[in-house]
């Protein structure tokens, strides 16, 4: 990366997207049609852009109701785990429970260096 560039959070590789992403570029690289460092250049924008798109993009708003199990405060990220909650999207219209869930919270601007 250039210096003075931004950094982006790996979160959104732990996806459904992000893992396909690579494995597919894991393949390419065994297969000897991918360098590594191009490879490393592909998931450095999908990071960005993963991150801009629902920055950008994503309006829709909802409010959860649980009871907070866990949470945790360590470099600049929060975790919460929360049991039994309620998803209620912001029209009012649809609602959705889960067991148990795990929420990571950063900034939007990432510390340098990390």
């Amino acid at each position: 990366m250039a210096s003075g560039a931004t950094n982006y959070y790996e979160l959104y590789r732990r996806g459904s997207l992000g893992v396909t992403l690579i494995k597919t570029l894991d393949e390419l690289i065994q297969d000897a049609k991918l360098d590594p460092q191009l490879a490393m250049k592909i998931l450095y924008h999908f990071d960005r852009v993963m991150a801009e798109t629902l920055n950008d993009k994503v309006k829709a708003r909802l409010t959860f109701k649980g009871s907070l199990d866990t949470y945790r405060f360590c470099d600049e990220v929060w975790t919460f785990l929360i049991k039994k909650v309620t998803f209620k999207m912001e029209n009012g219209s649809q609602s959705v429970t889960a067991d148990k869930i795990k929420i990571v919270s950063c900034s939007a601007k990432r510390p340098e260096g990390q």
